[in-house]
């Protein structure tokens, strides 16, 4: 007998289906710098309180990349927990406002797309939509991801 595994296999996403991921999370300063030296990103806009406080948004933004990360994130344990082979891309990644220190984030995803995969019958290919949003209702990041999901195992 197989493990059950929290994600969802191909066929149990329909095109249309939305998720409103329960997780939130409030970005603090650490999270930002750890992240910005981790991924040796040296922008001062990141690092530099000074520096920061001197542009048009007078304090260090999140680097977009964390963001980035942590709506995608977010939405594995509801969606692909166990049941994704991989991700084949990531496309149309904007970030329509910034995010700053202490912002609460939450994250939805949408089943844009589904086919069968032509080469391996045993997965199939999801194009999800990846949103972002602080505590004011403000989208700050949006994607779409192309992932390749297992299909339910054949029983047998």
């Amino acid at each position: 007998m197989g493990e059950t595994m929290a994600g969802l296999y191909y066929e149990e996403f329909f095109i249309g289906q939305e998720f409103e991921h329960p997780w939130t999370r409030t970005v603090t300063e650490m999270d930002n710098v750890l992240f910005t030296n981790l991924t040796m990103n040296v922008q001062p806009l990141h690092l530099d309180a000074e520096f920061a406080s001197k542009t048009e948004f007078g304090k260090p933004l999140v680097n977009s990349i964390f963001t980035l990360g942590w709506m995608v994130g977010v939405s594995v344990n509801d969606t692909t927990l166990g049941t994704t082979v991989g991700n084949l891309g990531f496309t149309e990644v904007r970030f329509p406002k910034p995010v700053f220190h202490g912002d609460t984030l939450r994250a939805r995803s949408k089943v844009l797309a589904m086919r069968e995969s032509k080469s391996r019958p045993e997965v199939g290919i999801l194009e999800f939509e990846h949103t972002c949003w602080n505590q004011r209702g403000e989208m700050v990041a949006i994607c779409k991801r192309q992932a390749m999901m297992r299909k339910q195992p054949k029983s047998g």
